[in-house]
This record gives C-alpha cells, structure tokens and sequence, in this order.
C-alpha cells in the first residue's frame, strides 16, 4: 500500500499513522548544552523512549558543535533551536537545508537582557541606559556558554546602544547565574542574559530591557523553540521522528522542572520523571501515533514504566 506523506507544520516530511523503525533507529544521538531547558526536555524524551524499545545518547556540546554534528549526522536531534536568538549566526543551515526542523516545541519563551529589579527602579530599564551607568557595571555584560552569545559580541562590535568598549563575559548558565545571585545578595549592579521559562523569573526579581529588538527581536525577544534533526532523519526512522514532532512543552511545565532541577537540586532525569507522573495527561498527546521500536502500541508500554 502507497504510503501517504504530510508536510508538518514546520517542514518536514512524516507519514500519517504509526510506523515502526528498524535496530538502526534505536540509539538516539541528542545534542546538549548544559542547559537547564534542554537538560529538562532531553531526559523527558529519554524516559519516555526507554520503554519504546529506544536509548538516548546526550553528548555535551557546543552551540556551533552541534549544529555541525547535525549536519555531519553525528547526531540525531537537537531541542533548542532558540529563535530568533539563533536565526542570524546559523541562517544557513536552514536556506541550505543542512538540517530539518521537527517542530515547535515551545511558545511563550522570552530572551534578552535583564537586570535586578532595584538596577531598573535606579533608571536603567532600556539597552541604551546601560552605558548611562557604565561606571557600576565596570562595563560588563554576563552571558552564558561560548558560541550562544553572537547578539551580545556583535552588539558590542558594532557600539550599538553605546557600549563599543563594553566586555562580554562567556561562562556558563550556571557560572551566570551564581554571578547574578552573588550581586543581588550584596545588592550590586549587574546587566545579565535572562530568558523564560527558567527558574530565575521565580527565584530572582529581575526586569527584562527594552529597546533590544535589534538583537533579540520584540516584545522583550519573543521566542519560539523549535527540535532539530539531522537531514533526512524522519525518513530513515519515522516512528521516534513522530514522537519528537508530538514533544511540545509549555512554559509552566518548564518552568516547575528547571525549578527542580536549579532550587530542590535533583537531577535533570529525577525532575523529569517525577514531572511524568505528576502529569499522566499528556502522555496520549506526546505519543499519539507513536508505537514501540516493535510496532506495539506506546502509550501502555510508558504508562506501565511509569507505574514502577
């Protein structure tokens, strides 16, 4: 029988209805970045694969190495395709069709500059009072991971907002945010990355910037995050390529297990477990079409694991 194909939402091509893969689907290489988000989302997909027969493979990479290792097929999937954050810097990846985009896995999300609430109310509430106060920044913007901070090293490039000679700070999320909270408790001046959902916007009491809409795009970088696969990767193995197009998430889910994970300190997989349990309702969505690497139906198969 002739097999039927959709164009999803976003571009890429799956069939209607449940197809099982073969053994060489069943190790799922995923790209991580030592994100709380995506660390949260990776190991959700990986429990929820594990009784489907499948094994993720989480390697720690680099922005720039990731995107490379999808197009080189040395991995699989990638969960945090930030936009527009990331449209600029790897814009070819995508006219060239060097990548394919699964889905949209999360709305509502926000990205850009913030800074401590007391640093807005003293009059720093755009990009451009930034260098107003140039002197109680000591000329410092904290991002995060090496290769994520384009906007920020071409902002500076350029002297836009007025911040020519003005130094990016590249760490780490964690190595950021340990930064920010050692300010705020000795109420020090601090200009950050900030971005929802993350645990930061309940722990912190922090005001996004204005006026970054060249960098970030608007409405304070309004964000869509979208999964990524290698090219060609639904044809090759359609069923996990179907359960990744069902993976959407929403902010106040993310926002509960980043919090979990960065505020209760459990780990990554722990946090996504419980998450699991605690919301049984979303498991018929998530795999809906979707069977074991076998061809058996998944939903029973996960709500048995779930139920250990």
């Amino acid at each position: 029988m002739m097999r039927m194909l959709s164009l999803a939402v976003v571009g890429i091509l799956l069939p209607f209805g449940a197809l099982a893969d073969d053994a060489s689907c069943s190790t799922v290489r995923s790209a991580d970045m030592g994100w709380t988000d995506i660390a949260l989302t990776t190991n959700t997909a990986a429990l929820l694969l594990e009784p489907l027969g499948y094994r993720m493979e989480n390697t720690l990479l680099g922005l720039s190495v990731a995107y490379e290792s999808l197009r080189t097929n040395q991995i699989d999937v990638f969960l945090g395709n930030w936009r527009p954050a990331q449209d600029i810097e790897f814009k070819r990846y995508f006219d060239e069709k060097l990548v394919d985009v699964v889905v949209v896995n999360l709305t509502g999300a926000k990205y850009t500059l913030a800074v401590p609430d007391y640093v807005a109310i003293a009059g720093v509430k755009s990009f451009d009072d930034l260098t107003k106060f140039a002197d109680k920044f000591d000329k410092k913007i904290y991002g995060i991971e090496p290769g994520t901070n384009q906007p920020l090293l071409a902002m500076v490039a350029a002297g836009d907002h007025g911040l020519k000679d003005w130094q990016i700070v590249e760490s780490s999320e964690q190595a950021m945010l340990s930064q920010v909270k050692r300010a705020v408790k000795r109420n020090e001046w601090i200009a950050f990355m900030g971005w929802q959902p993350h645990p930061m916007n309940l722990d912190l009491k922090i005001t996004y910037l204005t006026g970054g809409d060249k960098e970030f795009g608007p409405d304070f970088g309004g964000s869509t995050v979208r999964t990524l696969s290698r090219t060609g990767y639904a044809v090759q193995c359609p069923n996990v390529a179907r359960f990744f197009q069902n993976l959407v998430f929403d902010v106040a889910y993310e926002n509960t297990g980043m919090q979990m994970i960065t505020g209760d300190g459990k780990a990554a997989d722990v946090a996504a477990l419980e998450l699991l349990k605690r919301h049984p309702e979303k498991l018929a969505m998530w795999l809906a079409n979707v069977t074991t690497i076998d061809g058996q139906p998944a939903l029973p198969a996960v709500q048995a694991f779930l139920s250990k």
